[in-house]
């Protein structure tokens, strides 16, 4: 690894530790030359490209940033924390590339995001539900409502029951 601060590809690691669940390892490095200390991670980079297949037919390239932008746009003044979107997002891209090797449906990755939207904001869900389930008038707002308000509300230590591996119950739509 090449020193920022002199460019001497001479240095050792000095600390080690795994951080973002096990997915990035961050080491500390201590130029040999010039004894300045700087940080590096390690990532495993997501080979495959995978597709994501739209609802026109049309493919392109998953992109982690559009799920992050959707997202945002649900969760508008919501009070809800950054890093809380951030994790949400990286949960449903570990999950997509887990899951799918080469194409995934779009209605696929919005189905999951909505699955852990519902127990972060119900509001920021419904948000995002208008647009993902493509509300058409107040009454498919109201049977939506109706099923959150029926729905018990998840506890932080406590696994659901009866779902699917992200956490929804099978949608008919």
């Amino acid at each position: 690894m090449r020193c920022p601060h002199c460019a001497v590809d001479d240095d050792r690691v000095i600390d080690s530790r795994s951080i973002d669940g096990g997915g990035v390892i961050r080491r500390r490095r201590v130029c040999n030359a010039c004894t300045r200390r700087f940080t590096t991670y390690e990532r495993t980079e997501k080979t495959a490209r995978l597709m994501v297949v739209k609802k026109d037919g049309s493919r392109v390239p998953f992109d982690a940033q559009n799920l992050l932008k959707g997202l945002q746009a649900a969760c508008g003044k919501r009070p809800i924390p950054e890093q809380a979107k951030l994790d949400l997002c990286r949960e449903v891209e570990d999950s997509v590339h887990r899951d799918f090797e080469r194409e995934v449906a779009s209605v696929e990755i919005g189905r999951r995001i909505a699955a852990r939207l519902r127990s972060v904001d119900p509001v920021a869900y419904i948000r995002y539900a208008s647009e993902y389930y493509d509300f058409r008038n107040l009454e498919d707002f109201r049977l939506e409502l109706a099923e959150l308000e029926q729905r018990p509300q998840p506890t932080p230590d406590q696994p659901a029951l009866f779902t699917d591996p992200d956490g929804a119950p099978p949608r008919p739509r």
